[in-house]
């Protein structure tokens, strides 16, 4: 099989503003095809911004008025399907003659609760898949609706079977094993989880699946944030979030970063003969699966 080179993509969005951080997406996919990524992965919840440390007003038993014109505004910058902004993305992918995959906070036209998802583009500009987390962690609850299940599938494309799952939705067993079950090569795992403990996790996943684990963070401050919502920031760090964007092969190995504390892209190649040669000892669900 080919080598094919990959890139991660550990940035920021631009908070509250969709059109600047689908220009920032746009110049970063650039630089990644330039160095000669086939494939470009952008972390959880890029397009639309992960709020973190922002409560939306919100306590169990009342909601105030300022969180209300705070969702407003999140609302008002999340993707939504069929819109300009989707093709905006498309035309990324296409320009660049890559497979392009975000994280995105989106909706339907005309529908009012946000899912958390990630999207897969092919370098034709065509979207090949969409995948809602299947269960918002915490406090994501108040602003991300549940996906249904339905979109826990892998697309065949030449570079392997991809797919993947989002943050702490790794931590389900039987959503892992519905990607295990297709053969998924190229799992895609984007996060907000910067703790040590989220290495391990991709690390086993990589062991279990006997596939490459793509683990891709942002790296966030408190300036990153516009001004107006910095005061309810008051006590947490000024790094909000120092990324751990990581590439694991089929052995668990890790074969490039974790990066931490920065902006930045990292690059791996990826072979999918090894995924084949991981499977000699152990395959999930084949010689090493469940019989009934």
């Amino acid at each position: 099989m080919p080598t094919n080179k990959i890139a991660l993509v550990q940035a920021a969005s631009v908070l509250f503003d969709r059109e600047a951080t689908i220009e920032k997406a746009a110049a970063l996919s650039g630089e990644a095809a330039s160095n000669g990524a086939r494939f470009v992965l952008f972390p959880e919840a890029f397009i639309g911004g992960y709020p973190r440390g922002l409560s939306f007003g919100t306590v169990v038993g009342s909601r105030a008025p300022y969180g209300r014109e705070q969702w407003l505004e999140y609302y008002n910058n999340a993707l939504v399907m069929g819109s300009p902004a989707l093709e905006a993305l498309s035309v990324i992918a296409r320009e660049n003659s890559v497979y392009l995959a975000l994280g995105a906070v989106e909706r339907e036209a005309y529908e009012n609760t946000l899912y958390c998802s990630l999207l897969l583009f092919s370098p034709e500009g065509q979207l090949l898949h969409r995948h809602r987390k299947l269960k918002p962690t915490a406090a994501e609850r108040i602003i991300w609706g549940e996906g249904d299940g339905t979109s826990l599938s892998v697309a065949d494309i030449p570079l392997g079977r991809t797919g993947g799952l989002i943050c702490w939705e790794n931590y389900m067993p039987l959503a892992r094993m519905a990607l295990y079950e297709q053969n998924v090569q190229l799992y895609l795992a984007p996060t907000a989880d910067q703790r040590d403990s989220w290495q391990a996790t991709l690390r086993h996943i990589a062991c279990e699946g006997r596939c490459y684990v793509l683990g891709c963070n942002q790296f966030v401050t408190k300036n990153m944030y516009p001004e107006k919502y910095r005061e309810e920031l008051q006590g947490q760090p000024e790094v909000m979030c120092r990324g751990g964007s990581v590439v694991v092969g089929p052995l668990g190995d890790v074969i490039a970063g974790p990066l931490w504390d920065e902006e930045g892209i990292l690059y791996a190649e990826i072979n999918l003969d090894e995924v084949v040669k991981s499977k000699l000892d152990f395959d999930v669900v084949g010689h090493y699966g469940m019989r009934r």
